[in-house]
């Protein structure tokens, strides 16, 4: 028996190989779960439904529709309704985000 080894005990590097499989296993799980973030879409309205904005997980925002209506009212009104949508489609992002980054981290609070 090796020196400082004690009989009954695995030796160290074999949990070590453990532990790298592990990580390595929880980072094909994150970019998995990334992509799946970056391929999705989320929709978000204002102004009851004036405003609609469609962004995916990108942070890129696909489509913008206004109801023609609100279009010949108030201007600014409107920009306030279109900032208002693409805020809570960001949020919608980020909450899609942190909850599939979550399930694959075990709430480990990466900051996702």
């Amino acid at each position: 028996m090796g020196k400082g080894m004690k009989a009954g005990k695995k030796p160290k590097v074999n949990n070590q190989q453990a532990q790298i499989a592990q990580i390595q296993a929880m980072q094909a799980r994150m970019q998995a779960a990334q992509a799946e973030v970056e391929a999705s879409e989320v929709e978000a309205t204002a102004g009851g439904g004036a405003v609609k904005v469609v962004a995916n997980g990108r942070h890129e925002f696909i489509s913008v529709t206004i109801d023609p209506e609100v279009a010949q009212d108030d201007v600014e009104m409107l920009q306030d309704l279109i900032v208002a949508a693409c805020n809570e489609a960001m949020r919608k992002i980020d909450e899609l985000t942190e909850s599939k980054m979550g399930a694959v981290t075990g709430g480990m609070g990466f900051g996702f």
